[in-house]
């Protein structure tokens, strides 16, 4: 059997994908690449430091409902990401020269990963609990000190991750796939497991 030489680790936002892919791309000397590079949808939906968030983010989030908004992000990830995702796959793949990968995102789709088509490309989705997402959401957004616009905007963006979770969730473990909780303190040695 061939070694594995990429790594695609999925799941919601605030999961802890980016902390694990950089740390297990650290330790294996590989790249590590995030789909948040390729492309966001439509973004996070609170401010960095003295900026401010886009028009086009608040319109977003105040009128799609929590369906709508997992709806729309999973077209994204389908229609726009993946190709991209798909094609950076086959492109280590079949690169001998290049060094392996860890590509981790919320576009890492285990409906989209035919894990057969992929040889020697190892595979993980990250769940946590629903109050290990809100608090880290929360805690990144500055929730505390937001005022009770920007929170409406926040609350919609975690219902919509913490809706997402569920459907990663189902999706791998309904296609046999491997789901890990972050919170269990198993995931680094998991993914240390693909060899």
């Amino acid at each position: 059997m061939e070694r594995i030489k990429l790594i695609l680790i999925g799941g919601t936002s605030h999961v802890g994908k980016s902390t694990l892919g950089r740390r297990l791309a650290e330790e294996r000397a590989w790249d590590c690449l995030s789909t948040d590079q390729l492309a966001r949808h439509p973004g996070r939906p609170w401010k960095v430091g003295e900026g401010r968030v886009p028009d086009d983010v608040v319109q977003h989030y105040t009128e799609l409902s929590v369906p709508e908004l997992a709806e729309s992000v999973l077209l994204h990830y389908r229609n726009n990401v993946w190709p991209v995702v798909d094609a950076i796959i086959h492109s280590r793949l079949n690169n001998p020269f290049d060094i392996g990968l860890v590509l981790e995102g919320s576009a890492i789709l285990p409906d989209m990963c035919s894990m057969a088509e992929y040889a020697r490309v190892g595979a993980m989705w990250l769940t946590a609990p629903d109050h290990l997402i809100a608090g880290r959401i929360k805690q990144s957004s500055r929730y505390e000190t937001s005022t009770a616009a920007e929170r409406r905007l926040v609350d919609a963006f975690l219902e919509r991750s913490i809706a997402f979770n569920r459907i990663i969730k189902d999706s791998a473990e309904s296609n046999g796939q491997s789901v890990v909780d972050a919170s269990s303190g198993t995931v680094f040695e998991t993914l240390r497991s693909f060899t």
